[in-house]
């Protein structure tokens, strides 16, 4: 009996992969399509616990301590003031990031390699080759061996980074871990005219670098996922297009 001829053969090779790729942009060149003249539709405002793909944050815990409380006194143990205090501490709160990214990386890299070899081996009388007389002297071998070869790479590289991004977002406490520190997750999004703008912060933050005016510096998150980028008629000029893209990924050289 023959083989089974696959069902879908193309689907098996680079063929059916870059077919594969160029409908998956034609789907996005749609959706493109459909907003032509319309402005980059903002998001809707939904619980961060219930999205796709959400995980609580599971790290390290410390042994629980039990509470202490001190009979007749109006001070309670772990209070940060005698009076209420009004930052974040628990689920649903809200308390302002401060992000101040201020980047800056050079690096510089060279690597030089030169060798050369020579190779010569040889006899120089061969069985008395030189009483011998032509033509037969002539398929005695003179030199046995010569090689020559050379290697020469030079390679450079250079980074030059500086990067730069001085603003605030509002984030909510989604989660208080079993030792008080809080994990809060926050989203921004801005349109001016047909470019919408992103701003995205999560991580975990100690209650004791929350300032008295309910904020915290992005530098004292750990944990820290900042993400800041837009859509729009600006970035999409700046990708390559889809074919290109194919192109790219597909050809090994």
């Amino acid at each position: 009996m023959p083989p089974p001829v696959p069902r879908f053969p193309l689907l098996r090779s680079g063929a059916g992969i870059t077919l594969m790729s160029l409908l998956l942009g034609s789907c996005a060149a749609f959706d493109r399509l459909k907003m032509i003249g319309d402005p980059p539709p903002l998001t809707s405002i939904d619980n961060p616990t219930a999205a796709a793909g959400y995980k609580p944050v599971q790290m390290p815990m410390p042994t629980p301590q039990p509470a202490i409380y001190n009979p007749n006194s109006l001070w309670r143990n772990g209070s940060r003031a005698f009076f209420n205090d009004q930052r974040a501490h628990q689920v649903g709160d809200i308390l302002t990031v401060k992000i101040n990214i201020n980047d800056t990386a050079q690096f510089a890299n060279e690597t030089q390699l030169n060798r050369q070899t020579s190779e010569d081996s040889g006899i120089t009388n061969f069985i008395g080759a030189n009483t011998i007389v032509n033509p037969a002297k002539a398929v005695l071998p003179g030199r046995i061996l010569t090689a020559d070869s050379k290697t020469q790479y030079d390679g450079k590289g250079s980074i030059n980074r500086q990067e730069a991004v001085q603003t605030h977002v509002a984030g909510v406490v989604t989660q208080v871990l079993p030792n008080g520190n809080l994990v809060v997750e926050g989203k921004q999004e801005i349109r001016v005219n047909a470019e919408k703008r992103e701003l995205i912060v999560a991580g975990i933050v100690r209650p004791e670098d929350i300032e008295s005016d309910n904020t915290v510096d992005s530098t004292k998150i750990a944990e820290a996922r900042i993400g800041y980028g837009g859509q729009g008629q600006v970035s999409a000029i700046q990708q390559p297009r889809y074919g290109e893209q194919v192109v790219d990924v597909l050809l090994p050289f």
